[in-house]
């Protein structure tokens, strides 16, 4: 199993712990990851780790598809592997309309479509074997649509990567999770729980379908895991509550929330239903408390170090089989760091 650490995005002030990923780095922990929203960007603080360390890979959960081209993608990949000696890891999400509309200006259009041509345009000017074309539903390159000057031209990279650059995809719905299998490398679910790769199996498999010579041993299943240790377990699952209180019950309007959906392919329909009732009637607090602890439990680790630990080996008997290979884990607590790294590593 690979353990890696989520960074997240900043606050009102950036601030990057660099003498507690160093720890981790020295702990064995693979990667870390950055991420954005309408704030911090998820590649300077990418740069910034990357300068700072030796071994650990660094990659971004997400950098926003929207937000940039396909071609910016790429430029910014090859020049973070070259400079990293390989360390750099593109982790790619479509964000939300509200996000991508709101912030960024520009139309929300088709997820799926936009990563699976957002990836091939940048696969395709990694590998220089050609000038990059490419004729697509929501990309050209060369563009010749409303405003062109009919100048453009193709073009191949003027930067030799000779790295191998991954690509990762943040998506939990079964066309997003079947476009990942596809075209990616990995892709990283919001949480998982270990026992239930089922959930995922038919869309993983269609996408390994598509891509020909595909299993598992050739795409990494990354989800993110917090870890909060302490003696009284209900006290530990409190933070977690009001993150999926958030995803579960108001994260998309009410007929177009992939996690609700999410949560009742897991198994909680009823406990979906009820927690986006209460949260979009603006019962915060009532929708805190409907996250059922079963779910807290099945997704993530809480509770005293022992018990983490004996919760660990549902993720170790994920990892036997192919199912998980990857932990990428939101934790502020160095021990439990240790913890996690001292079974799992």
């Amino acid at each position: 199993m690979k353990l890696g650490l989520i960074s997240g995005y900043s606050g009102r002030k950036m601030s990057i712990p660099i003498d507690a990923i160093k720890h981790a780095e020295d702990l064995g922990y693979e990667s870390i990851w950055t991420a954005e929203a309408y704030g911090s960007d998820a590649v300077t603080p990418a740069a910034w780790i990357l300068a700072q360390t030796t071994k650990m890979k660094v990659g971004t959960a997400i950098m926003q598809m929207p937000a940039r081209t396909p071609a910016m993608a790429a430029m910014t990949a090859m020049s973070l592997a070259e400079l990293s000696g390989g360390r750099f890891i593109v982790g790619l999400g479509a964000s939300g309309p509200q996000v991508v509309e709101g912030w960024h200006g520009v139309p929300y259009g088709k997820p799926v479509t936009r990563l699976k041509e957002y990836v091939q345009i940048m696969q395709q000017i990694f590998a220089r074997q050609a000038p990059a074309t490419f004729d697509g539903k929501m990309y050209q390159l060369p563009y010749t649509g409303e405003g062109a000057t009919g100048l453009g031209k193709p073009l191949k990279s003027i930067l030799h990567c000779e790295e191998e650059i991954p690509i990762y995809a943040a998506t939990i719905t079964p066309a997003g999770v079947a476009a990942a299998a596809e075209v990616c490398d990995g892709f990283f679910p919001v949480w998982m729980d270990p026992e239930q790769y089922s959930v995922f199996q038919p869309a993983i498999e269609k996408g390994f379908a598509a891509a020909g010579e595909k299993d598992l041993t050739q795409f990494d299943i990354a989800p993110f895991v917090t870890v909060i240790m302490g003696d009284d377990v209900e006290q530990c699952m409190m933070p977690i509550r009001g993150s999926m209180a958030l995803y579960i019950g108001g994260m998309g309007a009410r007929d177009k929330n992939f996690y609700n959906d999410y949560a009742k392919r897991l198994g909680f329909e009823d406990a979906a239903v009820k927690i986006q009732d209460l949260y979009l009637a603006g019962k915060k607090d009532e929708a805190m408390a409907a996250v059922p602890a079963e779910l807290i439990d099945a997704c993530h680790l809480v509770g005293p170090a022992e018990r983490i630990k004996e919760r660990l080996q549902r993720w170790k008997a994920a990892d036997s089989h192919g199912h998980v290979s990857n932990m990428l884990l939101g934790c502020q607590q160095p021990e439990a760091l240790e913890v996690v790294a001292g079974e799992m590593l």
